[in-house]
């Protein structure tokens, strides 16, 4: 199936769209899950079918369900959020792939640092008024400097999983 998307602008529904993160620690015993509470975002899908765009995740808001742990991902051994308030990913393109898949490559920046990245997403739902973009990828966090690693308990890559809505901006 190919949906079609409407050129134009979308603005991200932070209200209807989810990032989050999980990642086996403790030898690979426990695996921690989070949730970024506010995100925000644009992009744009020109004549061509391509599509550019920004999303930005609040690094302060990732919620772990365990506060003491929380407030040590917000310090400088992880987001250094008092520094670095924000992760972003900025989309340089976008592209329809094979059947309801989106061939996305961008620059995702964290603590400062910006690193190339290419995932694929799935194009969960689109109409004239609203698309839905779902997309799960794999990051390895020391690329980004987060190598805070007590008794080699942390391990491995972080996955990311994402669920984002957009509705048609007004025009620009």
């Amino acid at each position: 199936m190919t949906v079609a998307v409407e050129t134009g602008v979308w603005q991200l529904d932070a209200t209807a769209s989810t990032v989050a993160v999980r990642h086996r620690t403790m030898w690979g015993l426990v695996t921690v899950k989070g949730a970024f509470g506010a995100v925000a975002g644009q992009g744009e899908v020109g004549p061509d079918g391509s599509a550019t765009g920004t999303l930005t995740v609040d690094a302060a808001t990732l919620d772990t369900k365990n506060k003491k742990r929380d407030e040590h991902l917000r310090s400088a051994d992880f987001f250094d959020v008092a520094n670095h308030p924000e992760i972003t990913f900025a989309v340089r393109g976008a592209k329809a792939g094979a059947g309801d898949t989106v061939e996305v490559s961008g620059q995702l920046t964290v603590r400062g640092v910006s690193r190339p990245q290419t995932l694929t997403a799935r194009l969960a739902g689109a109409d004239a008024d609203a698309l839905t973009l779902e997309t799960e990828y794999t990051v390895d966090r020391a690329e980004f400097g987060l190598t805070w690693n007590q008794l080699g308990m942390i391990r491995g890559l972080t996955t990311v999983t994402a669920a984002l809505r957009f509705v048609r901006g007004p025009a620009a």
